[in-house]
């Protein structure tokens, strides 16, 4: 007979623990079953959720991204762990839920300086973040976080839309926010990549662009290799935006665009890229209200379990355990 202690796991289990069985419809809800703790002492991995979607040009709702997400998790955090890896990366990572980013809505100009304030504190006590959106503009904050940490970032971003539109002064939406970080030295845009692209700019900024048509016309395998072969060895931030798949696979989201990538392209890019020295992550544009039986918040778990046992694998092939 199972006992208390075998439910609610996100509280009542120790944070080194590996996947265990809860029922995916009741308990506490944290990424995965993860303990919920703002204690990151021995952590390898913090998950956050950054609950805002003031900064949209469309349809609202991303700031219940992170709750979509961690609600569907459930279906995913199943003993054995997730296909076609063939093992439970918690066995041997320690992963926290962080719980939300907290800001004052009631000051909206102050939300990107609370975000990266908070996501530089959480940098100072963890090796890895890995962040859930809220809107795209989140990454902005985000990477200044990283790269003040690891220096200048190679961009690895999978998304409808470049998000790099070139404005006069410094305002940021979830389509301006890599073009400052660019102009401000933040990302490495030689070495940067923007992969199932499929919205209209003038100009890349000096980024390599691997748009929808290419990734469906060359294959996966190809633009494995050319993401490989324009971030070579320097450390990469990879941002993810829902809206990069095909609003088939994921119409949650708030700037739907079709032509996108299904969830196994996407799910076969990330899982295939342990050569490259990812430093930080972020997942966005998950907006449940417009969803359908919860594809598109399953789709944004199943691909971050995917970069967590891409992690694990990354850090085996660093300590040559692969």
């Amino acid at each position: 007979m199972a006992s208390l202690t075998d439910t609610d796991l996100a509280i009542t289990a120790d944070k080194h623990a590996a996947m265990g069985y809860e029922p995916t419809y009741s308990g506490v809800l944290s990424l995965f079953r993860r303990k919920y703790t703002r204690d990151l002492s021995g952590s390898d991995i913090t998950t956050w959720g950054i609950p805002y979607d003031l900064a949209v040009t469309n349809r609202p709702g991303a700031r219940f991204g992170p709750r979509g997400i961690r609600a569907v998790s459930t279906n995913i955090a199943w003993d054995g762990g997730p296909w076609p890896w063939g093992f439970d990366p918690f066995e041997t990572l320690c992963m926290v839920d962080y719980g939300d980013c907290y800001f004052d809505y009631g000051y909206p100009q102050g939300v990107v300086e609370a975000i990266y304030q908070q996501a530089k504190d959480i940098l100072s006590q963890t090796p890895f973040l890995i962040s859930m959106g809220g809107d795209h503009s989140v990454s902005y904050p985000l990477i200044k976080a990283h790269a003040e940490k690891h220096g200048p970032l190679a961009l690895i971003q999978i998304d409808a839309h470049s998000d790099t539109w070139a404005e006069d002064d410094k305002r940021i939406d979830h389509g301006t926010m890599f073009y400052h970080a660019i102009n401000e030295g933040l990302i490495d845009a030689g070495k940067s990549v923007q992969v199932g692209i499929r919205t209209m700019n003038e100009s890349t900024h000096g980024c390599t662009v691997i748009d929808a048509n290419e990734v469906h016309l060359n294959g996966v395998a190809a633009t494995i290799e050319k993401i490989k072969q324009v971030v070579g060895n320097t450390k990469a931030y990879l941002s993810f935006d829902i809206d990069g798949l095909d609003p088939a696979f994921a119409p949650g989201t708030g700037t739907p665009v079709c032509g996108g990538l299904s969830t196994w392209q996407a799910q076969t890019i990330i899982r295939n890229l342990v050569d490259i020295d990812i430093v930080g992550m972020d997942l966005v544009e998950v907006a449940p209200a417009y969803d359908h039986a919860e594809i598109t918040a399953l789709a944004a778990a199943s691909l971050l379990m995917d970069f967590i046992c891409l992690r694990k694998q990354r850090l085996d092939f660093v300590n040559g355990k692969v």
